[in-house]
């Protein structure tokens, strides 16, 4: 999928929208990954167990045979499903086409530092602490996409923490890699409070107070995690747990893999 950012042309606005809209695209599509694998496990099970049962049963039993012709279609109509509704839906994210170049890893810190600031950091009075030693150390990636990734990490750290609160932000070099982590501590009261300023979504701040399976990330983080995976690197989200500290990791080389 190839992505146009609005150009330096574009009013403000403009960039904000675009931004939210490929947040809510890359999570729509992460929703459809999780249903499409967590469906098809069950689905295998069942299909395995029809075989099972199709070999006590009596084949000369008419409505056993029926029953056992029912969950197999069932289950063929389900998987169809899948392919055709949900695994088509997302095709348009499942490879990520990156327009690499080398940059300044500078100038897309401050490039999402800026769109998060008009984003919400400013309406919410949060301060965001930079920690960094690096100027001129140059990335070979998407500048855009990587600075849509760091966008959504500071907009999502600031949608969870209270208003006048700070976040840090501290980038590195890391045997290789540029490591940035974002870090800040949750409100549960200030995800859900709609008279707040917001950037992201309501649905998406509510699931991103619900437990997770180890491994998994808040559904609004999915572009974060796909821009790491297409540049080789990596993604983590700690665990969000109300009014205690948590990070946003992103590992990503600094050449091209």
């Amino acid at each position: 999928m190839v992505s146009t950012f609005p150009n330096a042309a574009a009013t403000s606005d403009e960039r904000l929208a675009h931004l939210r809209a490929e947040v809510a695209l890359f999570m729509r599509d992460h929703v459809l990954s999780l249903v499409s694998h967590d469906l098809r496990s069950p689905l295998n099970a069942i299909h395995s167990w029809a075989y099972v049962l199709e070999r006590k049963l009596d084949a000369a039993d008419a409505s056993s045979q029926r029953a056992l012709a029912g969950i197999r279609s069932g289950v063929e109509q389900q998987v169809k499903l899948l392919e055709e509704a949900v695994d088509k839906t997302r095709a348009e994210t499942k490879s990520l086409p990156l327009a690499r170049e080398a940059f300044p890893v500078r100038a897309a810190i401050e490039r999402a530092l800026d769109d998060a600031r008009r984003a919400i950091t400013e309406a919410r009075g949060t301060k965001v602490e930079v920690d960094s030693a690096l100027d001129a150390e140059r990335c070979d990636g998407d500048r855009e996409r990587l600075a849509q990734a760091f966008w959504t990490m500071l907009v999502f750290a600031a949608e969870a923490t209270m208003p006048g609160a700070t976040i840090s932000l501290a980038t590195a070099l890391d045997a290789g890699f540029w490591r940035i982590e974002v870090a800040f501590t949750p409100s549960f009261a200030v995800l859900a409070d709609a008279e707040l300023p917001h950037a992201l979504e309501p649905f998406a701040r509510t699931q991103a107070m619900l437990p997770r399976e180890a491994g998994r990330i808040a559904w609004v983080l999915a572009i974060a995690q796909r821009v790491a995976a297409a540049h080789g690197g990596t993604f983590e989200q700690g665990a969000t747990n109300d009014g205690e500290p948590t990070t946003l990791v992103l590992r990503i080389p600094l050449s091209a893999q």
